[in-house]
């Protein structure tokens, strides 16, 4: 084993990472808005980390993070980025996409937005999610909910013949994944209006 493999290795059994893969576990498992973002944010204090388009932030998590639960979510993740249509995260470089409104549809938007490449920003406006409405999931939502990790946070996701989840569990599932692809979430923002910008400005970038 040469210089640079040993430094590597003890940098991944330092305190630090340890610590790390101990409050991923927690991530995976929170149940609320609050707890959710609160572990993700300490985790990425810790990992000296921030949110960013998905080549420069699921790398660096991937390859700080090895516990068994962590290595399971890579898999899964790692098949679905591995898809034509994203161009290895390519399609949508140096674009911008904001979502306003972190419900299933906009947090599922939010990811593929990401799979593509794009810098993706959600604003939610509620501090809590507590919409326990159940919803009937088709065999194809199953199914691509289960490829982005579904089971790995939430054991009971359609086992046997159940086909229905509550909105707001199926709110957590996707933000987990939203979050461990890079995607900067905002709770308690709402959007009010769009200033357009002045005429003399030449593109979106000034």
């Amino acid at each position: 084993m040469d210089q640079h493999q040993m430094s590597r290795k003890q940098a991944a059994n330092s305190p630090e990472v340890a610590l790390a893969n101990e409050v991923f576990d927690q991530f995976c498992n929170a149940t609320t808005l609050k707890s959710i973002l609160g572990y993700y944010r300490h985790l990425c204090e810790l990992l000296k980390i921030r949110p960013n388009v998905i080549n420069q932030f699921y790398p660096k998590l991937k390859t700080k993070l090895r516990s068994w639960k962590a290595q399971a979510l890579w898999k899964k993740f790692d098949q679905r980025a591995s898809h034509k249509c994203y161009n290895r995260g390519k399609a949508c470089q140096n674009t911008r996409v904001l979502i306003i409104g972190g419900g299933p549809c906009g947090l599922r938007s939010a990811i593929e937005a990401q799979l593509l490449g794009a810098k993706v920003v959600v604003i939610e406006k509620r501090d809590r999610m507590s919409r326990n409405n159940v919803l009937h999931l088709w065999p194809f939502v199953i199914q691509d909910l289960r490829g982005l990790g579904a089971k790995k946070f939430f054991g009971k996701f359609c086992a046997g013949s159940i086909d229905h989840i509550s909105i707001r569990q199926l709110q957590c599932i996707l933000l987990k994944v939203a979050l461990i692809l890079g995607i900067e979430f905002y709770e308690n923002v709402s959007f009010d209006s769009l200033i357009q910008p002045p005429s003399n400005q030449e593109d979106g970038s000034k």
